[in-house]
């Protein structure tokens, strides 16, 4: 094929490639303009994205910029960081799952860090449609086979369902680790050491994996299966141990795993982080089949492998330990002083390239014009109304609010000893870090109907909304990591839910004093049909240095409940809550602003609370609104509750809609809480007081047991017909 029908064949522009032969001052060659072509796409090279990601606080973060980043604690460093693996997901939901968790695992242990703990953020079609529940079941079983056969908890995460994921399931992938930060390793090489490969035999599967992760999903992309890798967590386990023990040697200077676009990332981004260049002879990569090219050898993302550079003097023992293992390692190539990133097969030099010509792709401006629909939106209003017992019911039974517990049991969340919350316990998953004697706090979460109604508070919504979930739990929030899945950012409508969440998220973190310590972008996640909402996944880890000062989330049998933080109102914008999307199928309405100050306010009084020992319990407010918090309280200690929830004349917005900036907290010292609060100007509204065996508020009585029963069964029900 022509070098011109290959680059166009390849996804390349005409732009792009004009700029190549800018850089290069002449054509590239075959092998060239496939490297190109892989690490230019949006996947590698963040074309759309990059321009607007610079304005996401980082300062406090360590190891931002590398493979993943993290927050200090004492002497050691928690690592995290969350990625996607949509595309895959959506044609072969088993594998695209499972190896979206190896991926991001090498991702933490390419720091140096020991994996210890996985979340994951899973959106998919309604659960109705037997697509969907395809999509859904594969992913769900991918995740557990994966993360249990490596021994690495899965802790927490969320499940949803709409109908805009239908055609683009969303599956983002947390994972947490740990590190003393005196032995954290950065991906960039040096000049003068020897070049290992380590892991599984390179193959011929999740060729253009990056590319196909670069474009919109249609009809054809059942024929992009091949672009899907194949995971072997056995070998993933063992990988693990025998990485650690090779970081563990001072002869090891860089580390990097083989990701999306496979040795040609991995090594191309050393060279290129390293200012130093690379020769690889691909003719001595462990190959699994036979008549493997030099282009499928680059760019196979065969699982299961990492990238050392290492010292001369250090190169057999790398070697004893891969041995050891009984895992293949081969020499492949060495850094060097000469500044090119260059292939050799079998002797012939087959390219030679600038390392950042590959590293630094173009840098695209988007345009960032509101929609249409922003306003439209806004001024859309429900008209209907249901009676409250039918919607107290069907709220517990949707699929978005009951129990994932047909999820997380599929789940080994205890393996590694140190889980402190199981998965459905809290709004955050705790983690024992007994290296420094307390326990760390992780919540994933998203908010994509309010960062559609409104991108920009939406996206400040999203960072507080994680950030409840762990200071309802009593964990302060250090650190931020995300995963933006968008549609297509070259559409005006993508491009300005894209710019403005970020923005709205960079926010949310300045206020919250948090850092952004890693992210990913996913972009293309729309089909002819349909386009996702626009949905940034948001990682948050937090801390408390005593598990004394934990906060559960159940409220138990004789204690009062209070809500604390804005009470709504006739008023209050309540747009995009689950109570609209459950009945109606609607998303309108303006939604709540978030007040920092208010947000700032509740933490410190929440804090001054749990350390005095006056609260036992607490939930903040969010899907589901008031009922949802109450609701979820209760049913934890599995006792019922009576009392006086509806505030306004408005009953649905009362008990269903979802404003910000509140909390419901137990406790069996009313009087002196109440008194508390008085004193410190923070508004409050008494509940009433749990009670067993009964379900009452504001005249309407329910039976406890098949509210309980709908709760806890309906995705069984579902997934079991």
């Amino acid at each position: 094929m022509k070098t011109m029908q290959l680059y166009k064949a390849l996804g390349l522009t005409d732009s792009e490639y004009v700029e190549i032969l800018k850089r290069l001052g002449r054509e590239p060659n075959e092998l060239e303009t496939y490297l190109f072509s892989a690490m230019w796409s949006e996947h590698c090279g963040y074309k759309h994205s990059r321009k607007y990601l610079s304005i996401f606080p980082s300062g406090g973060a360590v190891s931002h910029g590398e493979n993943a980043g993290g927050v200090q604690i004492g002497e050691h460093v928690i690592v995290f960081k969350v990625e996607s693996h949509n595309h895959p997901s959506a044609v072969e939901p088993f594998q695209g799952a499972a190896t979206g968790i190896g991926g991001i695992v090498r991702d933490i242990l390419a720091i140096g860090a020991r994996p210890i703990a996985l979340l994951d953020s899973l959106k998919f079609g309604k659960i109705t449609n037997n697509f969907s529940k395809h999509i859904f079941d594969g992913v769900v079983h991918g995740i557990s086979h994966y993360g249990n056969c490596i021994g690495v908890p899965t802790v927490g995460g969320e499940v949803a369902f709409d109908e805009a994921y239908t055609d683009s399931p969303l599956v983002n992938v947390m994972c947490v680790g740990i590190v003393r930060k005196d032995k954290i390793r950065s991906a960039a090489a040096e000049a003068g050491n020897v070049v290992i490969a380590v892991g599984s035999h390179t193959g011929r599967d999740g060729i253009h994996g990056a590319s196909f992760a670069s474009k919109e999903l249609n009809e054809k992309s059942k024929e992009d299966r091949p672009s899907v890798q194949i995971g072997d967590p056995f070998t993933k386990k063992v990988l693990i141990e025998a990485t650690l023990e090779i970081l563990e040697l001072q002869e090891v200077q860089s580390c990097q795993d083989f990701g999306a676009a496979g040795l040609l990332s991995s090594s191309s981004e050393m060279a290129f982080k390293g200012e130093c260049g690379i020769d690889l002879h691909l003719d001595k990569v462990h190959l699994r089949e036979e008549g493997m090219q030099p282009w499928e050898i680059m760019l196979s993302e065969s699982q299961e492998r990492m990238l050392f550079v290492v010292k001369q003097n250090g190169v057999d023992k790398v070697l004893k330990i891969a041995e050891k293992y009984d895992i293949p390692a081969s020499i492949i190539g060495e850094t060097t002083t000469h500044g090119r990133y260059r292939l050799f097969w079998h002797g012939k030099n087959v390219a030679d390239l600038p390392p950042e010509s590959l590293a630094e792709g173009p840098k695209y401006a988007i345009n960032e014009q509101e929609p249409i629909y922003i306003k439209q939106y806004a001024e859309s209003k429900l008209t209907k109304t249901t009676p409250i017992k039918n919607a107290v019911e069907k709220i517990v039974s949707d699929p978005n609010f009951a129990s994932k517990k047909w999820v997380y049991r599929q789940y080994d969340h205890t393996v590694g000893t140190r889980t402190a919350i199981k998965p459905g316990d809290a709004g955050a998953a705790g983690i024992w870090i007994h290296e420094e004697g307390g326990v760390v706090g992780i919540t994933i979460d998203s908010n994509p109907r309010q960062v559609f109604l409104n991108p920009y508070e939406g996206g400040r919504y999203s960072i507080w909304e994680a950030c409840r979930n762990l200071i309802s739990g009593g964990f302060e929030p250090l650190g931020m990591t995300n995963c933006l899945n968008y549609g297509n950012p070259e559409k005006d409508e993508v491009a300005y839910q894209f710019v403005k969440s970020v923005e709205g998220l960079a926010q949310g973190c300045k206020e919250a004093g948090i850092p952004v310590a890693s992210g990913n972008v996913s972009f293309y996640n729309e089909s002819p049909e349909r386009r996702v909402y626009p949905t940034p996944s948001i990682g948050i880890v937090g801390y408390v240095d005593s598990p004394k000062k934990m906060v559960k989330s159940s409220f138990n049998a004789g204690e009062t409940l209070i809500l604390i933080g804005k009470d709504i109102e006739e008023t209050s914008n309540v747009g995009g809550s689950l109570y609209q999307r459950a009945f109606y199928d609607f998303v309108g309405g303006k939604i709540d602003v978030v007040d920092a100050k208010l947000e700032l306010q509740l933490k410190k009084i929440l804090f001054s609370l749990r350390d005095s020992g006056f609260i036992s319990g607490c939930v903040d407010v969010s899907e589901g609104g008031l009922f949802g918090a109450v609701f979820e309280g209760v049913k934890k200690a599995n006792t019922g509750f009576i009392g006086n929830l509806i505030s306004i004349n408005d009953h649905e917005k009362a008990l269903f809609g979802e404003i910000t900036g509140r909390y419901v907290i137990s406790t069996g010292n009313s009087l002196i809480v109440e008194e508390f609060l008085k004193l410190n100007g923070v508004s409050y509204r008494k509940l009433g007081k749990c009670e067993d065996k009964k379900f009452e508020f504001d005249g309407y009585s329910f039976d406890l047991a098949k509210l309980y029963d709908l709760y806890d069964n309906s995705i069984d029900l579902e997934m079991n017909e």
